[in-house]
């Protein structure tokens, strides 16, 4: 297992010297405004589909059935709405960062600052700690030294070419991952294939209950905000896409993108019934876990068949790692250009990616230390009520062509939506049952612009 991790980060190292020659900030930043929109659109899958998911798709099935894929299909509206809506916008303006467009340029980096850290840090930490089962701990290795390890492993290979050198490894990662998806579906495939036709996890579609959060409407236009807030509002998923050399390029590639996660998605969802036919069939020596999370563990922790488990190993560190170096990268992009301001600096660029780097690891072993399920999942809603502001802070500005408002109440108003929001849940759960999904995040941003708006008519006075 170990030597499959030093070739890995052997080869990442490799095309991180091949394809950025040049180190400089166009480099890292923009990657030189040079990449195949193919190879981006690609290598988005691996970036999009984190280690966590990679665990957790296929554990949907125990309680939610295959319904998942209906906020896939709002994934497709909202790459398109990325794509036509966006995109337009980021490249005429010629921007190095998407916050460039707003008028509290601080406040908005601060926002994706502290969602980022904290979601990609959650993602890291919980993979690092499969790779702590499943590799370190036979090797003798803790924790606290397996981590920073990993991370500068990341930003070793990130350190020069920045986002040129993601294109390329993206497109490394997504393939190392789908081949995994692939193969661990083939070591089911011939003992249950057959029987998953008539698995009663096949439900697709919830039109019934609207009351439910599986409900379609619900899913399908959460899907499609999901990537518009997630995606396209989000510096380290957008940098990607505009290192391509035209807008019409960069929109093929976030067109086609959006249709990669059904086929994905499907065969993730088609894995977890297989792996429910297989506890099944286990009987006595297997039993269902409480948490569709540790389905897809189970398996691998209890096959005989080494090459499954190096499969493993292989996909959630693709899916882990792209992830990861995107926001490490992101990140520093933000840092320097948003709230420092200072886009062309190179030495400040160069210490900000090892002091994200750095503030990376403190955040995984926060993280270790508070330890129990229900933080983790406080912190988890945490990160997901903070992209409502920044969905906020972009409708208003883009209506209102980048008014600059006072930066402490703006700062107070995006802190107090999400606040505001999760009270709006508790009430509404308690009261009439009805329990808000994905479409708080729209909430989330309305309660955001209302602010805003409320608080330019009080700044114009």
């Amino acid at each position: 297992m170990l030597l499959i991790l030093i070739l890995y980060f052997l080869l990442l190292f490799i095309l991180s010297k091949v394809t950025a020659k040049k180190d400089g900030n166009d480099t890292f930043y923009r990657g030189e405004r040079k990449s195949s929109w193919l190879m981006v659109a690609y290598g988005m899958i691996g970036a999009s589909v984190s280690g966590v998911s990679f665990v957790s798709v296929p554990g949907m099935v125990i309680g939610q059935d295959m319904t998942y894929l209906q906020t896939c299909f709002g994934f497709i509206l909202g790459y398109f709405i990325v794509a036509y809506v966006l995109l337009p916008i980021y490249y005429k303006r010629n921007i190095t960062s998407i916050y460039e467009i707003i008028g509290n340029q601080r406040v908005a980096a601060l926002m994706y600052f502290i969602s980022d850290i904290l979601g990609s840090a959650v993602k890291f930490f919980l993979v690092c700690t499969m790779l702590q089962i499943f590799i370190f701990d036979d090797l003798g290795l803790p924790f606290f030294l397996t981590v920073p390890l990993l991370v500068f492993c990341i930003w070793l290979y990130t350190k020069t070419g920045g986002v040129k050198t993601l294109v390329f490894t993206d497109v490394l990662q997504t393939t190392c991952m789908l081949a995994a998806l692939i193969g661990i579906l083939w070591s089911l495939s011939s003992h249950f294939a057959p029987l998953v036709g008539n698995s009663e996890h096949l439900r697709v579609f919830e039109f019934s209950d609207f009351k439910s959060t599986q409900n379609f409407w619900k899913q399908f236009f959460s899907g499609a905000f999901i990537v518009v807030v997630m995606t396209g509002l989000n510096q380290n998923m957008m940098q990607k896409n505009l290192t391509c050399r035209t807008l019409k390029e960069s929109q093929k590639n976030m067109s086609l993108c959006g249709f990669f996660f059904v086929p994905v998605n499907f065969l993730f969802l088609i894995l977890g019934i297989m792996l429910t036919l297989w506890v099944n069939h286990a009987g006595e020596l297997v039993t269902m876990p409480a948490k569709g999370d540790d389905l897809l563990p189970l398996y691998i922790q209890t096959s005989n068949m080494l090459w499954v488990k190096i499969l493993f190993v292989l996909g959630i560190i693709s899916a882990a790692f792209s992830s990861a170096d995107s926001a490490l990268t992101g990140l520093t992009t933000s840092f320097c250009v948003d709230i420092m301001r200072k886009p062309e600096d190179e030495k400040l660029r160069k210490m900000a990616h090892v002091f994200v780097a750095v503030a990376f690891v403190g955040v995984v072993f926060f993280l270790r230390a508070i330890g129990s399920g229900s933080l983790l999942d406080l912190v988890y809603v945490l990160v997901s009520y903070t992209y409502g502001p920044l969905l906020g802070l972009f409708a208003y500005n883009l209506l209102y062509k980048k008014t600059c408002l006072p930066g402490i109440p703006t700062l107070a108003i995006c802190i107090a939506a999400p606040a505001l929001c999760y009270a709006l849940n508790l009430y509404t759960t308690s009261c009439y049952d009805y329990k808000f999904g994905y479409e708080l995040l729209l909430v989330n941003g309305f309660i955001t612009f209302i602010g805003l708006k409320t608080l330019n008519k009080f700044a114009k006075k």
